[in-house]
């Protein structure tokens, strides 16, 4: 019988605790997942990975002990909770950016690495994912046709804000029928039926902060060696949309010597990137839930500037952050 590396999940019950116990289910069977909660509340609930039934412990240094490593997929609390628990010598990979500051932090997109990350007993935190989308889109663009500069305005979903951010654009939603008051601990104004360029001044998280992240997050990725290094970074905006899941990216981008529609298609498309051609429906939401990697499309020249073109790109943030955790428990092993 094959060994399995045990890995506790801490935030088991999160959108993305819940997305990691799908893909270790379906396609990661080396890894044995331990079931914690996030808060009280959740341990002792009784769930499933795959087929397999499993229960959910409270938070504490004895559920951490013996793990090989720590996911850390709850919220900000539990994860620096976790941190402390798990003590200086544990392998921790985080998706909340709560260890972002810790002196051992490294940054991880395993999707964007050409060769994995061999330092072992480091902090390993998940990039953002519209990072990790928008740099998997460029430097596989550098790497055919040198990109001069890009802009891309970039579409946040509610679910990047949580379980907490989709229940209060849903009741929002609601709510606007029914004409009662509106939900807003979240974004502290109203989302629903809305697409905002700054939340309120109350909301724990502004979108500027999310902005600079990202921004950050892809400057790192950007700069790593291998196919596409090089590439520009592209002036950024970021806007909250009223949509549940996924990220989408209004892309343009001018090259030094533009290839044209078609050659793009055809040399943009790898293990990661799905690329629709003009023959076929642009990429959405709804068709890229649940997916891995990037999908791009609605690939169009810029009538105004013969070496630009617009591109219009859909992501998971929730299983492509939770994809690249799982590639990097993987490398452990």
């Amino acid at each position: 019988m094959v060994s399995r590396a045990t890995i506790a999940l801490v935030g088991s019950e999160s959108l993305l605790g819940r997305e990691i116990r799908d893909i270790v289910a379906t396609s990661a069977p080396e890894l044995s997942l331990r079931l914690i909660g996030a808060d009280e509340a959740e341990s002792g609930r009784l769930t499933r990975v795959g087929d397999e039934p499993s229960v959910v412990n409270v938070l504490q240094a004895e559920t951490l002990a013996g793990a090989q490593a720590v996911f850390l997929a709850g919220s900000a609390e539990s994860s620096r909770k976790a941190l402390k628990l798990a003590g200086p010598s544990a392998t921790v990979i985080d998706l909340t950016f709560a260890a972002e500051e810790h002196p051992q932090a490294r940054l991880r997109a395993p999707l964007v690495e050409s060769e994995p990350e061999e330092d072992e007993g480091k902090v390993h935190v998940i990039a953002h994912p519209a990072a990790i989308a928008l740099a998997l889109f460029l430097r596989r663009l550098q790497a055919h046709d040198p990109v001069r500069r890009a802009v891309v305005q970039i579409f946040a979903p509610a679910s990047d804000r949580g379980l907490a951010g989709v229940e209060e654009l849903q009741q929002q939603t609601v709510n606007v029928f029914s004409f009662k008051p509106l939900p807003k601990a979240v974004f502290d104004t109203q989302l629903a039926f809305n697409v905002l360029a700054r939340y309120g001044e109350e909301a724990p998280i502004s979108l500027e902060e999310s902005e600079l992240r990202i921004e950050r997050h892809l400057a790192s990725l950007l700069a790593l060696p291998g196919d596409g290094e090089g590439a520009p970074m592209p002036s950024l905006r970021l806007i909250q949309a009223p949509v549940f899941h996924g990220y989408s990216f209004s892309a343009w981008v001018e090259f030094e010597t533009s290839p044209g529609v078609e050659a793009l298609e055809s040399g943009l498309g790898n293990e990661a990137i799905d690329v629709r051609g003009a023959e076929l429906e642009p990429p959405d939401l709804v068709g890229q839930a649940g997916q891995g990697g990037i999908s791009v499309g609605g690939i169009a020249p810029d009538r105004n500037n013969p070496e630009a073109c617009w591109f219009w790109l859909v992501a998971d943030n929730v299983r492509l952050t939770a994809q690249n955790a799982v590639a990097v428990a993987g490398q452990m092993l």
